[in-house]
């Protein structure tokens, strides 16, 4: 059914909480992994635009997408990464189209009203705009 699943991380402890779920997903269905990462640091949003040098942040969100990717292939899973740069959103959306992906599979942290405001806005453009479904899994406390 999922033949490629964007798996949307965060760079934090809340993909511990995603990555079983959806490792376990992909030998169900078979399906390969994209783990994308969205460096949205000041040098990652004007990489392009300024002709910026990789940043320290980028290079260390490569080398995690890498390790993660490199945990799922020991278990058998086809795995590919991608660092996307600027808008967290944006970069989901655009890879999952790009990569033609059918299935994002993001984290969802449980904030209410002023939170949801702060923090939740990556989750509610990707809901509203994703031409795919979308897999909420609640992060771990």
């Amino acid at each position: 059914m999922y033949q490629k699943i964007l798996v949307a991380l965060e760079n934090s402890r809340a993909d511990e909480t995603l990555l079983p779920h959806i490792g376990e997903l992909a030998k169900l269905h078979g399906s390969e992994l994209l783990l994308v990462h969205v460096a949205d640091g000041f040098v990652a949003r004007n990489y392009e635009q300024l002709k910026l040098a990789e940043s320290q942040e980028m290079k260390d969100d490569l080398a995690y997408l890498e390790n993660s990717a490199g945990t799922l292939r020991a278990r058998g899973l086809t795995v590919d990464t991608f660092l996307a740069l600027g808008d967290p959103a944006e970069g989901i959306l655009k890879a999952a189209e790009d990569r033609q992906c059918d299935l994002i599979a993001m984290t969802a942290h449980g904030h209410r009203l002023l939170g949801d405001l702060l923090y939740g806005s990556t989750i509610n453009e990707v809901r509203h705009k994703a031409q795919v479904p979308v897999l909420l899994v609640r992060a771990g406390k």
